[in-house]
């Protein structure tokens, strides 16, 4: 299944100036930090503002965003939905040591359909308008499309080719995704649809080396996606064996030779018919369901279409929709979610009216442009999710306006650009503009509704109270015993905005006179990170205690740091945990001071730090109330 944090994955992504404004990102025990080629384009109100995110600080550099003791997940997710495996750094990585996690067969499938089409996502879409452009022209008589126009022939290659050729576009992606030579995944693709394997070209393509071949329904692989994608996976499976029996002066050309020539023929006998009629059966039972009853289809993908892309996974309906629009037949998909984008693009316009807040306000005019051109992240991101129910009101209108559209007979006959830009998809191929005309008012309808949906509803947020203290705690009673030698100061002290502020609990802060941390009580390691810097804990009474040795010390990717004890073990109060060097550190420019904090403060009616100005390992620190 998805991350349950992917929303907030997106919604950090978009509010720090979006992937391209990315440099680095990694995490500790208790924040995301990211280097930001530009901090000013971060969204620090709204993310401060966002459930599931504690402060955010830009402080050493790095500008951090305060999940607290779950970062660890979050991290994962931010770099998953983000893919930004190549700006991750090493010392956020868990311990190598660790069991891998098993992978969803569906999750996998989708997170290769996504690295596979947006590479050239943009292309695709930009293609799509030229040709939706012609069809719209064609349409109203300036151009004929009957062959005969060559204004219409010439452009028509251009936006066409993006389609015709997308076996070997979507081989060096994949080729790329797989982590083979992208040129191999290329020459792959090109062979699927070089023209002689065509059951229109004349030529004999019924068998293979007397063995009988069967060509896809269409009667070829020009336009088609999954063979290529199945194809190039099995090409870098079997490349690493290959690779490995081949003497290193005739790898060069042998390898490549190899693979290919295997991976050709098993595309051919196995993984290219096998996988079209897959896609077949897929898009038959998506018109079998719309053909069932039109008006329940159309508000089911209306509805959910946005939380599919939030999650990635309408990247299993889109290959569906581009299969039947190249093989001539007129899709629902397209047309049930078309409203989407102008349900967002109308809440933003609502909300840009009504809100006070001018950080929203500075953001909606450009949410508003985008999601008219069919771009709907800066919408959903920066306004519409962070206050969830504007974007479920988004949804229920984009329901609406899918089941209209699908009951009126629009479907879409072509793959044309986004929002404003998809109208020519609902051209037929007749160049009637009905569909396209439906399409128009449908649009039009879901800004107005979007729009006034939140002229009465939406709400700015209120001024974040302060959390009420519950009557009793899990472990009443419960005393902390201190786990550093050394001096005592307020919580209000730390030289760190989060820890300083109480945002990640009540506590206090030890300087460190010596170099060794114990066991404060008795219980389970839960956070021990791979630096040895930082270290959780649950008491057996319940307790969840953080100790964060030093400021910053994640930086110093363990050195300094001698761990004696490990993540999972269950330890007893005086128990050595730690060893760190104090010169080390001061030496390396970082503060000494180590909060220790109870991270669920408000499990508890009190939280009592001990008055005493210098600790001693062992001796009260805190009492829990």
């Amino acid at each position: 299944m998805a991350s349950k944090y992917d929303g907030l994955a997106r919604i950090i992504i978009q509010n720090v100036g979006g992937k391209s404004n990315i440099a680095n990102v990694t995490h500790c025990v208790t924040r995301l930090r990211f280097t930001l080629k530009d901090v000013s384009k971060a969204n620090t109100d709204i993310l401060k503002d966002t459930d599931g995110i504690v402060t955010v600080l830009n402080s050493g550099g790095q500008y951090q965003v305060v999940i607290g003791n779950h970062v660890p997940d979050v991290y994962k997710t931010v770099v998953e939905v983000g893919h930004l495996e190549s700006l991750a750094t090493a010392e956020a990585e868990d311990d190598p040591d660790a069991p891998k996690q098993k992978v969803n067969p569906f999750n996998a499938f989708i997170g290769i359909i996504t690295g596979c089409f947006t590479p050239f996502l943009g292309v695709l879409c930009a293609m799509g308008i030229i040709k939706g452009v012609l069809a719209l022209l064609a349409a109203i008589g300036v151009l004929a499309s009957d062959g005969t126009d060559a204004t219409y022939n010439i452009l028509y290659s251009l936006g066409d080719s993006a389609f015709y050729f997308l076996p070997p576009i979507i081989g060096y992606t994949a080729a790329k995704k797989f982590k083979m030579p992208e040129i191999e995944g290329l020459l792959l693709g090109c062979a699927i649809i070089y023209p002689y394997l065509s059951t229109t070209s004349g030529y004999a393509i019924d068998s293979l080396f007397g063995i009988p071949v069967t060509m896809p329904s269409s009667g070829n692989y020009t336009s088609s996606i999954i063979p290529i994608i199945c194809g190039v996976a099995f090409a870098a499976w079997i490349r690493k064996y290959i690779a490995k029996i081949i003497p290193d002066v005739i790898k060069t050309f042998f390898v490549p030779l190899i693979t290919l020539f295997i991976a050709f023929v098993m595309t051919i006998y196995v993984i290219g018919p096998v996988s079209a009629l897959l896609a077949d059966w897929i898009g038959a039972a998506f018109n079998a369901i719309a053909g069932f009853n039109n008006i329940i289809y159309g508000l089911f993908v209306g509805f959910f279409w946005q939380i599919l892309v939030m999650f990635g996974l309408h990247w299993a309906l889109v290959p569906v929709a581009m299969v039947a629009i190249n093989a001539g037949q007129p899709d629902t998909i397209l047309a049930a979610m078309f409203a989407t984008t102008f349900a967002q693009t109308g809440a933003c316009i609502g909300i840009w009216i009504k809100t006070k807040d001018k950080k929203i306000k500075g953001l909606a005019p450009a949410a508003i442009i985008s999601g008219v051109c069919g771009v709907t992240e800066p919408a959903i991101y920066g306004l519409t999710l962070p206050k969830k129910a504007p974007f479920f009101r988004t949804c229920a209108i984009a329901g609406i306006g899918g089941a209209v559209l699908i009951a009126s007979g629009v479907r879409a006959y072509t793959m044309a650009g986004m929002g404003v830009f998809g109208y020519t998809a609902f051209i037929t191929h007749s160049n009637a503009t009905n569909g396209m005309i439906i399409a128009i008012i449908v649009s039009v309808a879901a800004i107005v509704l979007g729009a006034i949906s939140e002229l009465i509803f939406y709400k700015d947020s209120a001024p974040k109270a302060p959390a009420k203290k519950v009557e009793t705690g899990s472990a009443k009673g419960e005393v902390v015993a201190a786990p550093i030698k050394g001096e005592i100061k307020d919580l209000s002290e730390a030289p760190d905005e989060a820890f300083a502020s109480g945002a990640l609990g009540k506590g206090l802060v030890i300087v460190p006179t010596e170099g060794k941390l114990y066991a404060p009580a008795d219980g389970e390691i839960t956070v021990f990170f791979p630096s040895g810097h930082a270290i959780g804990m649950k008491t057996a009474n319940g307790a969840e205690i953080l100790i964060h040795v030093g400021m910053d010390t994640v930086k110093l990717d363990g050195k300094g740091f001698t761990t004696k004890a490990k993540q999972g073990d269950k330890v007893k109060k005086g128990d050595l945990l730690l060893e760190f060097d104090i010169a080390t550190i001061q030496e390396a420019g970082y503060k000494i001071d180590t909060p220790v904090i109870i991270s669920n403060s408000d499990e508890y009616a009190d939280i009592i730090p001990t008055d005493a100005k210098n600790s001693e390992v062992g001796a009260d620190l805190i009492t829990l109330l």
